[in-house]
């Protein structure tokens, strides 16, 4: 059976942008199906899977939302101040049916149930006590300081739909609402490899021509995932037989498989051809975006693969603005956060249009409509790490913007706050 030729004929393919790249990557992924049932203690950082439904109304019954004193409007009519006698006291947890006699009030603490009878909560603050006498000088309006039965959630209600992430509040509402535990999409299997004979893990001797292997270190921290499992298959030798082996273990084993490096073009870069000889089918090879041109993105054995260049600046850039959204859809997330924020540009600077490029900025100033001025940090090249690793954020520059002036309107995406 004849081999397919497009991989080798996407080394010189047309170039897509950064969105149609990005849209074309979602568009290969197929969204978890499979589940599995989890304690809310476990869930933390996963993908609800099944809509719970709420057991009872969030809160249970109308409650004080503040320290002071239940009353009955009607007993405040005409012109004040009035004086009521404090008639009961009702603190959290009290379980008794109290009934508020007419004409009194009764001093209640936040959490409290409202006693029947009783219309509204005035806070100890705005009245005077007087031994067994409450006395007030403003009349409360009907309902003012007490939190309706069901007014946060309703019971037989889902408090949230599927695709969300479990956060810590969103667990909380949950467990308000009395739901032990939920149905979440199982974690997304992602394998991830290294390419390149000149690697080597830090700690071990380097010779000439070697380096330190920083891609793996810097993609196992993005991947610490709540909702991935993730498998590392290490470096592989620039061999075209070991790398077509291994492409297709890791697509048998993962839902994802990612690696770095053998991208480009060049005679030791054999991920193109070992895709090839997988019957791979490609769906992105080049981007046009800066750093981080040599992308490849397809299917393999039923496995999404994104091959991400070897320069560290570039392998970040590339994950964050491709592989990262088509993993969220992947693991059955519904929610794609949009974290970029106005910005000033700081500082000048000459380009090359026709790529969209992802430069590391700082910043320690805000202009008077609270912008950040950004700072660029060195020249952004995609084999660069001291950037990266001292900047605040990243600062996007569009394709057909040939100079960045300082005071130009940019976008910046916060990599610390």
């Amino acid at each position: 059976m004849a081999q397919p030729d497009f991989c080798s004929a996407g080394k010189t393919g047309a170039t897509l942008s950064v969105d149609a790249a990005r849209l074309r990557t979602i568009a290969a992924v197929a969204p978890m199906r499979e589940t599995e049932e989890l304690p809310l203690g476990q869930a933390l950082g996963r993908v609800l899977a099944e809509p719970p439904c709420a057991r009872v109304h969030l809160p249970p019954f109308d409650n004080a939302a503040m320290d002071g004193y239940a009353v009955s409007t009607r007993d405040l009519a005409g012109e004040g101040p009035w004086r009521l006698p404090v008639s009961g006291r009702i603190a959290a947890g009290d379980t008794r049916a109290v009934t508020l006699r007419p004409g009194t009030a009764a001093r209640i603490f936040t959490g409290a149930p409202i006693p029947s009878g009783a219309d509204a909560v005035i806070m100890q603050e705005r009245v005077r006590r007087d031994g067994d006498w409450l006395i007030v000088s403003e009349a409360p309006r009907a309902s003012l300081n007490i939190r309706r039965r069901g007014e946060d959630q309703r019971a037989g209600e889902p408090p949230l739909p599927s695709g969300h992430l479990l956060t810590a509040p969103r667990l909380a509402l949950l467990a308000g609402t009395g739901i032990p535990g939920v149905s979440a999409f199982r974690r997304l299997r992602v394998g991830l490899f290294s390419t390149g004979s000149e690697l080597r893990e830090p700690g071990s001797p380097l010779r000439h021509g070697q380096i330190y292997n920083s891609n793996r270190v810097m993609l196992r921290a993005l991947l610490a995932q709540p909702w991935i499992e993730l498998t590392d298959y290490g470096i592989l030798r620039d061999d075209a037989g070991a790398i077509r082996a291994a492409i297709r273990r890791a697509a048998e084993e993962n839902d994802v498989v990612i690696s770095s490096g053998g991208v480009s073009a060049g005679e030791e870069d054999h991920i193109l051809d070992a895709l090839r000889r997988e019957n791979a089918a490609l769906d992105v090879l080049k981007v046009a975006i800066r750093p981080g041109k040599p992308l490849t993105v397809g299917r393999v054995a039923g496995a999404l693969y994104v091959g991400l260049p070897g320069n560290p600046y570039a392998a970040a850039v590339t994950f964050g603005q491709i592989a990262r959204p088509a993993l969220r859809k992947a693991a059955g997330l519904t929610e794609m956060p949009d974290t970029w924020i106005p910005a000033v540009a700081g500082f000048d600077y000459d380009r090359r249009a026709g790529r969209r490029e992802y430069v590391p900025v700082t910043w320690d100033q805000r202009d008077a409509m609270g912008r950040p001025i950004l700072q660029r940090l060195g020249p952004g090249a995609s084999a660069s790490l001291s950037p990266i690793a001292a900047a605040r954020g990243i600062a996007v520059i569009d394709p057909d913007m040939p100079r960045v002036s300082a005071g130009q309107p940019l976008r910046v995406e916060p990599l610390l706050e």
